[in-house]
């Protein structure tokens, strides 16, 4: 699975959109844009490691995953829906990053450009999570949706940290 949340780095394909979003630059979109991820929510992988720590017997190994897989294209729409969305309903966003589409009142899919695809990308890639949700009864509680809005507000309320 893909992981996602706060403190990812701005290469990795979710914080880079944001990032390129808020400043009004292209939005690189690999091929087609049709590969598949999936992806889990880093308060949820970590609440998937301590469950592991706590119930599983030794030595016993298990893949964590979200159950969310999805297009890198469809995921890139919705990010650019969210921030539609936070820039009509806060002015400071618009004088705090005016590069952005939203700030005008313009749709940050416009911002969309698809790139060559590197050698050898992985069209899909997920991972079968069924036996932690069997053994352990594990399962991811934040719905892509909520986890894409909550990491786009720390991105927003953490700027100095990730323009370092």
């Amino acid at each position: 699975s893909n992981n996602y949340g706060p403190y990812q780095f701005p290469e990795k394909l979710i914080p880079l959109i944001i990032v390129r979003l808020l400043a009004g630059e292209p939005l690189p979109v690999y091929g087609d844009g049709r590969n598949v991820r999936d992806w889990l929510y880093v308060g949820d992988h970590c609440a998937g490691i301590d469950l592991v720590l706590r119930e599983a017997s030794p030595g016993t190994t298990y893949n964590i995953g979200g159950g969310t897989e999805l297009e890198n294209i469809e995921l890139v729409r919705r990010l650019c829906a969210i921030a539609d969305e936070e820039f009509a309903l806060d002015a400071a966003l618009r004088s705090r990053f005016p590069r952005c589409p939203a700030a005008s009142a313009k749709p940050c899919i416009s911002l969309l450009t698809y790139v060559k695809d590197r050698a050898g990308h992985d069209r899909r890639y997920a991972i079968d999570s069924s036996k932690i949700e069997r053994e352990l009864g594990y399962a991811a509680r934040t719905e892509l949706s909520s986890g894409l809005r909550q990491t786009f507000r720390w991105y927003l309320a953490n700027e100095a940290w990730w323009r370092r």
